[in-house]
């Protein structure tokens, strides 16, 4: 029997790693220059760090056990709590607002379907201790830079964000009780993805009367920024102000084009508590792309320090299945920058000196491990993705010389100058450099 991997994880060949090392080197990248720091926490942990936030209903989705000393256990489902754990104890020490970022792996026991595994690696970007719509603006715009940075515009992604604080105020002029808010707001997390009918019975059934369900129905209309502005519901006037300076402080730092207001964005998670957003294919095909928001009580209730804070999450999964529909992801993994081949007169053990010369100055270096033609050698070098082929040995090279081929740059398939091996091997790179071109 052959095993392959557990339903719902993956294997992550040569070009899949690419894929994902792509990603991640966008994230990091990003995260870099908005001045975010990088963290990072176990992958298993106390499963009340999970409880204590989400509720014990949160145990069906996990991978929880006991351990060998008898601890109740979880791999981590999300970063949020570990992130507010590590926070809170050092909460005096840290400088604010804090601005770090992680990209766990993550495990959670549900069911599979497009763009959701039971493992996936995501981004947190997170900002502790401002309470200001800069910081929203921030954390929106590091997203969309990502998106931008990987080749994708506003006509393929749409920042879609709203506030909890507007549409809570929204609700109450509309009618709805405080005690059926949370069931209402989950009707409308889901009202573009189920059938309307299904949605107006789900009110109903909570208690709404004709007015109050018409008017929830027609949350998604507001798409706009004028439109938010214009509902001037009970309590929300500050916060629909506050809204309209986040949204030019967006526009300000570059990402604009990109943001689309949109009431009917609730995220699921009920500590929100002002501005969320999520980020979506513009053609509405896959699943959100990123999502987050404020989550300025969490901290207090759950781990005692009083911070305000925000984060998003963004997954590989979703996001990997967007850039391949666009074709634009790496296609294969990156080729070695040299290969070092031996004809007659040259041994392999002359291959393995000048390869560790090179090596030693960040070149990326392969050559043929076992003794083959020349010829062989050349036809691995190209398999191996090289652009260049030092030959050793080859005829008409003196002593101190070398053949170098630039493979697949010319209409012969080839291009071969002769060079004084160690004066080429001064061209490349330095000494310690980690990766150098071999553009000579």
């Amino acid at each position: 029997m052959v095993l392959g991997a557990l339903p719902g994880f993956r294997d992550f060949y040569p070009a899949e790693l690419a894929e994902r090392t792509h990603i991640f080197a966008t994230w990091r990248e990003v995260a870099r220059r908005f001045g975010f720091v990088e963290y990072d926490g176990p992958p298993l942990e106390p499963l009340e760090l999970y409880t204590k936030k989400s509720g014990d209903e949160i145990v069906g989705q996990l991978y929880n056990f006991v351990d060998k000393g008898d601890r109740e256990v979880a791999l981590r489902p999300e970063m949020t709590p570990t992130l507010a754990r590590m926070v809170a104890a050092r909460a005096n020490a840290l400088r604010k607002p804090v601005r770090w970022f992680s990209i766990p792996q993550l495990f959670r026991y549900e069911r599979q379907q497009r763009g959701r595994l039971r493992e996936h690696f995501q981004l947190n970007m997170d900002i502790v201790g401002e309470s200001d719509v800069t910081a929203d603006a921030e954390l929106l715009v590091g997203a969309i830079e990502i998106m931008r940075l990987l080749g994708l515009g506003p006509d393929d992604v749409r920042a879609r964000v709203s506030d909890r604080r507007i549409l809570h105020g929204y609700l109450l002029a509309a009618g709805v009780p405080d005690a059926a808010f949370g069931a209402v707001l989950a009707v409308v997390d889901k009202i573009d993805r189920q059938p309307r009918n299904v949605s107006e019975d789900k009110l109903r059934t909570l208690g709404l009367d004709a007015d109050a369900v018409r008017a929830v129905m027609a949350i998604p209309e507001c798409t706009t920024l004028e439109g938010m502005q214009s509902l001037h519901v009970r309590g929300s006037e500050e916060v629909v102000r506050e809204f309209s300076r986040f949204a030019s402080y967006v526009e300000a730092l570059g990402g604009g084009a990109y943001l689309q207001p949109d009431l009917s964005i609730v995220r699921g998670l009920a500590y929100y508590t002002g501005i969320v957003f999520e980020l979506f294919d513009a053609k509405g095909e896959l699943r959100a792309i990123c999502g987050g928001g404020r989550y300025d009580t969490l901290l207090k209730q759950s781990w005692g320090p009083d911070l305000p804070a925000l984060g998003f999450g963004m997954g590989d999964v979703v996001l990997g299945e967007l850039l391949r529909a666009r074709a634009i992801l790496p296609a294969a993994p990156p080729g070695v920058d040299v290969w070092v081949a031996f004809g007659d007169g040259a041994t392999v053990e002359d291959a393995m000196r000048v390869t560790s010369r090179l090596r030693a100055r960040g070149i990326s270096v392969e050559y043929a491990l076992g003794g083959q033609q020349l010829s062989r050698q050349l036809k691995a070098a190209a398999a191996a993705g090289a652009r260049d082929a030092v030959i050793l040995g080859a005829p008409n090279a003196g002593l101190g010389e070398a053949m170098v081929r630039r493979l697949g740059d010319s209409q012969d398939g080839s291009k071969e100058r002769r060079v004084l091996l160690d004066d080429w091997i001064g061209t490349l790179g330095s000494p310690g450099a980690t990766r150098s071109s071999t553009h000579s």
